[in-house]
């Protein structure tokens, strides 16, 4: 008798509409469950640990504040790498991307500000310039898999250290235009100029948990992420993106300009990267942070991975767990100390995202449970008849 293997894994050639949901609710599950048995493992009780990350992220007093300041820069990233992965380009490099977006911001709010502009026109001209940062940086990677072939993951990803070596040059080995190099504490320790007030991005003020600050930054993601809906679900540029993503050769045979295609899905991403990291300028940091242990040790473009991978690459999904995400973080550093290590947050990250590689596993493949096949019929023979 001839057996099939005991497990297979097949392509699915439907996919339902509930795998959309049913999978990332399905990882987030099973990435709880597995690192429940690492905190068991590590003497906590699961139960009181993901209630206190739960209050620490959304009901004590001024964390949520907390939350959406780690959440609004996941958002940009979660939102660049699935503007490219949508398209089977697998953009690495928010991270870099990110960094530039910052540079240019900062310097377009620092010429402008400190001219006495006002307020909306310098806001608005950070943007600009920080999109453009970003978008420039992404252009590379971009120009490198369209022309030569080279693969986007890793000269996206070499980028980033590039980037990060420039940020750290501007303001530590270098007189720069975007250094403080006044006053006593820039002797001591190199930072970055201040923003003047009229580059400071305003925040919208609610009563809730006693005052609760929506940074421009994050209503700006959400706009974002209704502008990639709509570019990707009601525009021809959203259909020939979806094509090429599934079918290089149906997408040439079709008439689609794969290269300029590449050339704009990679600008778009670097473009809002680049947002990410003028949005730290004008809502948080208000001066560009040069710092190794700052900005560059957060990750948030290397996190924005797993927040797009989580999300589907749906962009309204995307926001939603970077929020998740963000408070996450915001839990964890608020929970750090003898008895909860910073690294246990880390494992906890990397048990999501490996759950959110294997949901997406399950949405392209089947896996199917092997039976015995049944031996072939013996073929019936016909007598011959006397003729």
């Amino acid at each position: 008798m001839r057996l099939r293997p005991p497990v297979t894994i097949e392509q699915r050639l439907r996919r339902p509409r509930w795998l959309a949901v049913a999978v990332p609710v399905g990882s987030l599950i099973f990435a709880f469950l597995v690192a429940a048995l690492v905190l068991v493992a590590t003497g906590h009780d699961p139960f009181s640990t993901y209630r206190q990350l739960f209050e620490a992220a959304f009901v004590q007093r001024g964390s949520l504040n907390q939350t959406l300041i780690a959440a609004t820069p996941l958002a940009f990233t979660g939102l660049a790498a699935a503007a490219a992965f949508r398209m089977k380009l697998y953009n690495i490099g928010a991270e870099g991307q990110m960094y530039m977006g910052a540079i240019t911001g900062a310097a377009a709010g620092l010429y402008l500000g400190g001219r006495g502009g006002p307020s909306p026109f310098v806001i608005a001209a950070m943007v600009v310039a920080g999109g453009f940062g970003g978008m420039a940086w992404g252009l590379i990677p971009g120009i490198l898999r369209a022309f030569f072939r080279t693969s986007e993951i890793l000269t996206s990803l070499l980028l980033n250290y590039v980037a990060g070596l420039v940020l750290t040059y501007l303001i530590f080995e270098s007189q720069s235009y975007w250094r403080q190099t006044q006053g006593f504490n820039a002797t001591v320790f190199p930072t970055g100029k201040p923003l003047p007030s009229s580059a400071v991005w305003p925040g919208l003020s609610t009563n809730l948990q006693g005052g609760i600050v929506l940074p421009l930054g994050a209503g700006l993601a959400v706009l974002v992420a209704v502008f990639l809906w709509f570019l990707y679900t009601r525009t021809r540029f959203g259909f020939e993106a979806q094509v090429l993503g599934d079918s290089d050769r149906a997408a040439r045979y079709a008439g689609i300009r794969v290269r300029r295609k590449i050339l704009a899905v990679m600008a778009l991403s670097g473009a809002i990267a680049g947002l990410g990291g003028v949005s730290q300028d004008g809502d948080f940091r208000h001066a560009l942070d040069g710092d190794p242990n700052g900005l560059q040790k957060l990750g948030y473009g290397y996190t924005g991975i797993v927040v797009a991978a989580l999300g589907r690459y749906n962009p309204f999904a995307v926001v939603l767990i970077a929020f998740l995400i963000g408070g996450l973080q915001n839990a964890g550093a608020a929970l750090q100390g003898p008895s909860f290590p910073s690294g246990l947050v880390g494992v906890i990250q990397g048990i999501i995202l490996f759950s959110a590689l294997g949901g997406e596993l399950l949405t392209r493949y089947r896996i199917r449970v092997g039976r015995p096949a049944r031996p072939p019929a013996a073929p019936v023979r016909v007598p011959e008849t006397a003729a």
